[in-house]
């Protein structure tokens, strides 16, 4: 049956359009590579970007922890969930690149330079074929200082909840369905010791996008540029 339509005062005829071979159907979004967000850890300690973002991290492959939604992410939930007792390993020690742990299944710790000055973990998890939603990341980097620095702040964004542990003591915590902004959270002031320091943290995720972007700011609220990070 031929339908028609009215343009103008001209009647036109439609001929019907197959929903078949004629329309082809919507092909999902590729997946992006891994090295569109992150290059190879290599040579020598780096400093940070020019804002002042650490860029060089040891990533952990996600752990899964089912959410149906980031609303539970409260803080005695969080902080339950997210913990020293619930690490993959001994807390106190370095990882190692490609060094495998056992969670809910073996998974493996990358040495990864971030090419964006936020750390994209939804993509890094995408990349590698792993859980990208309901699920915990876990992130460790050294962080080297020239002299010790007083009255510093470590400033932290988190796509949704985080916790922060520098030199084994909490720095930051950042609670509830959270969006990644720009020094969302900041520490108390606190001392960055003169050489190495870690800084560890985990990120947990329901639905949508994860990821994370941290700085240490000086007393004046200004990004500290002269430091480096590593991952051993």
């Amino acid at each position: 049956m031929t339908r028609h339509a009215f343009f103008g005062g001209l009647i036109m005829a439609l001929t019907p359009v197959a929903a078949t071979a004629q329309t082809p159907a919507a092909s999902a979004p590729a997946v992006l590579p891994l090295a569109d967000y992150f290059q190879p850890a290599a040579g020598g300690p780096i400093a940070p970007d020019a804002d002042g973002f650490l860029r060089r991290w040891l990533l952990l492959e996600p752990i899964t922890k089912p959410n149906p939604t980031n609303a539970v992410f409260t803080g005695t939930y969080v902080r339950e969930t997210l913990s020293p007792q619930t690490y993959p390993g001994r807390f106190a020690a370095l990882p190692r690149d490609g060094q495998m742990v056992r969670v809910d299944r073996p998974l493996r710790w990358h040495a990864l330079d971030s090419k964006l000055w936020d750390v994209k973990l939804f993509n890094f998890a995408q990349a590698l074929g792993q859980p990208k939603y309901g699920v915990i990341f876990w992130a460790v980097t050294v962080v080297n200082s020239p002299r010790e620095m007083r009255d510093v702040r470590l400033a932290v964004g988190s796509n949704s909840a985080s916790r922060w542990w520098l030199n084994g003591d909490l720095a930051v915590e950042a609670f509830d369905d959270r969006r990644m902004v720009m020094d969302d959270l900041l520490s108390d002031r606190i001392t960055l010791k003169k050489g190495r320091n870690v800084l560890r943290g985990a990120v947990i995720n329901g639905p949508g996008l994860s990821d994370f972007a941290i700085r240490f700011v000086d007393a004046a609220g200004q990004p500290i540029r002269d430091i480096t990070t590593d991952v051993k």
